[in-house]
Formats: structure tokens, C-alpha cells, sequence
């Protein structure tokens, strides 16, 4: 049996860095700007790297990587760039015996724009990812004490396969859902958060499914932070983290840790990945939000949404570098 199966997306990743990409202030923009360049024009880049992404595969490799038997559900297309993502996998000794090869569609594909401020836009060809099909999954072959869900698209019958998967074999679940599937609004997703334990997901989407203004926190967690069984965790950035206990209805707050902040690609799938694994290795909240800021840390601070993942579980010093506080709200 594994401790954990990742299931969602597998990419391929090339990140371009130019200070040439100029920046021009804008309200309409998730990070307060646009990127912008000439057509037409030769543009000089800094620096270009290949790497592999996706939401399964990089939480796959924190979770190995964290010392627990991992396997990893994802569909490629049958070319180099899929091969790739499978050898990147089998390096890190992650279990790819459900990957899904796609003969028709090719691998997705990011092309991920950074404009030397460590902020980013990212091309995305979904490709094979978004035919991920949870019927050809042999699941007796993929038995997990836990399953890590990311996106898989907008189609909440796959979603839905997944948990009725977890409901059957005992499983605990993780869920970062994502832009697909949180556009059918919280009334259509309340029933899977239920059967969830632990549930990702940032504060502008929390906002945006519950239907409040980001900065009323209180009245986001009243609609959201009672639905999963274990923990309502909420990432805000530079601001840190939140993880609400629906049990002991406290909130507990973990400031993110200092360093110089290369990159923000995969983030989220290594503070989401970290808190998971923390939370199957120690059982407490507020250890797993050490742990989920100190991966996450490491990913912001290189360059790849991969290279920066903790070689193994923090250690108790790292662990306690960041502060952790409850929070009345």
C-alpha cells in the first residue's frame, strides 16, 4: 500500500527570464502589473530552463522526497516531453504505473514569463492533461492511505470518481481544486469539501467561491471553514498562511519565511504537499504549517517549480524558524 497517490496534471515546463519584459502598473492584474513587449522586435533573454511541472507530478516529488511511498496519477502525450516528465518521476523513485499515455493529444506545456521580480505569466497548452479519465485507473493497484487531488479540469464527474474511489477504499483525502472546478461554486462543491480532510486553496479563490471581498478573512471562513473534516487552509502569499481547525475552531496563522523570491511557480503545490505530508507524518496542524511554509520557501527561492523542493522533512530547527500564532478573527 502507499501512504499517498497524487492525481491531476504532468507538464512541461520552460521558464524565460528577460529584464527586457517592461512593466506597466495595472489594476486589472493579479500581481498589479502587466508584462508587456513588442511585436516585431528580438527580445534578449537572461535565462532559459526546462523543467518538469503539474500539479500530481510536483507534489509527488515532496512527498517522496519526504520519505513516503508515493505513487502518482497522470496522462501524457507519446512524445519526448512526456518521456521526460516520466524519467523526472522515476529519478525521484515516484510511482508512474497509472500514468495514462495519450496517443492523439501531446503533454501539456507551460511557458512560464518571468520579468526578474520573481512574479510571472504563464502560456499553458492543457494538452493530454485535461483527458486525464479516472475509468481506466486500476485502483486496486494504486491502494493509498491518502490521496492528494489537484485539478482536473472542469468536468466535476472525474473529480467525483476520485472520492467515491476514497469513500470505497477507506482513503483520506487532500483537495487543492482548481479554476475548473471552483467556477461551479460552492453549492456544487460542498458535498466533495464534506468527504475532504484537508482542503487548499488561496485567499483570492477561497474569496471568490464564497463570494466575499478577499479582506473580510471572517466571513469566508463562516461559509468555507467548517465544510472539511480536518482543516480549511487558506495561502496568502507573502502574508503566509491559515489553517482553521473545524474542530477546535481555532485559526492558526504562519508568517511566510524571508528569502529572496526567484520564482513562484509551484508554490502552492509544495506549501500544499508540505502541510500534507506533515500532517500524515505528525498529525498536528501547526507542525504541517511549518512544514508547508518551509517547502514552500525553498521553491520560491529557485528557479522550477521542482528544483527548490526540501531534499527530505524539515528538520525541528527549520521547522521553527517561522512563527506561528492563533488568530482571533
Amino acid at each position: 500500500m502507499f501512504h499517498i497517490c497524487t492525481i491531476g496534471s504532468g507538464t512541461r515546463d520552460v521558464f524565460i527570464k528577460s529584464a527586457n519584459f517592461e512593466r506597466e502598473p495595472s489594476v486589472d492584474a493579479p500581481d498589479g502589473f502587466n508584462a508587456c513587449f513588442p511585436m516585431g522586435a528580438k527580445i534578449a533573454l537572461e535565462d532559459v530552463i526546462f523543467e518538469t511541472g503539474g500539479g500530481a507530478t510536483n507534489a509527488a516529488v515532496t512527498f517522496r522526497r519526504f520519505g513516503l511511498k508515493t505513487s502518482c496519477v497522470f496522462r501524457l502525450g507519446d512524445d519526448d516531453n512526456g518521456r521526460a516528465i516520466l524519467q523526472a518521476l522515476k529519478k525521484e523513485r515516484v510511482d508512474v504505473r497509472a500514468a495514462q499515455i495519450d496517443k492523439r493529444d501531446k503533454t501539456a506545456y507551460s511557458i512560464i514569463l518571468l520579468a526578474g521580480s520573481g512574479h510571472r505569466s504563464i502560456l499553458v497548452y492543457r494538452g493530454a492533461a485535461q483527458k486525464l479519465d479516472p475509468t481506466q485507473i486500476n485502483w486496486r493497484r494504486l491502494k493509498s492511505q491518502w490521496f492528494y487531488i489537484t485539478s482536473l479540469g472542469s468536468d466535476l464527474n472525474k473529480t467525483n470518481a476520485v472520492f467515491v474511489q476514497a469513500t470505497h477504499q477507506g482513503t483520506r483525502t487532500a483537495w487543492n481544486p482548481g479554476n475548473g472546478e471552483l467556477k461551479h461554486g460552492l453549492k456544487k462543491l460542498t458535498s466533495l469539501i464534506r468527504q475532504t480532510d484537508l482542503l487548499f486553496m488561496n485567499r483570492e479563490e477561497a474569496a471568490l467561491l464564497t463570494e466575499q471581498a478577499p479582506r473580510h478573512l471572517d466571513r469566508i471562513l463562516e461559509k468555507l471553514g467548517n465544510l472539511p473534516r480536518v482543516a480549511c487552509v487558506i495561502t496568502d502569499g507573502a502574508r503566509g498562511a491559515y489553517a482553521y481547525d473545524p474542530q477546535a475552531k481555532i485559526l492558526w496563522h504562519g508568517e511566510a519565511l524571508k528569502g529572496k523570491r526567484i520564482n513562484t511557480t509551484g508554490a502552492g503545490d509544495a506549501f500544499g504537499s508540505g502541510f500534507t505530508a506533515g500532517f500524515i507524518k505528525t498529525g498536528n496542524l501547526v507542525t504541517s504549517l511549518r512544514a508547508g511554509l518551509c517547502n514552500s520557501l525553498g521553491v520560491i527561492t529557485h528557479m522550477g517549480a521542482k528544483a527548490g523542493i526540501l531534499d527530505s522533512f524539515p528538520t525541528e530547527r527549520e521547522l521553527n524558524h517561522g512563527h506561528i500564532k492563533p488568530v482571533t478573527l
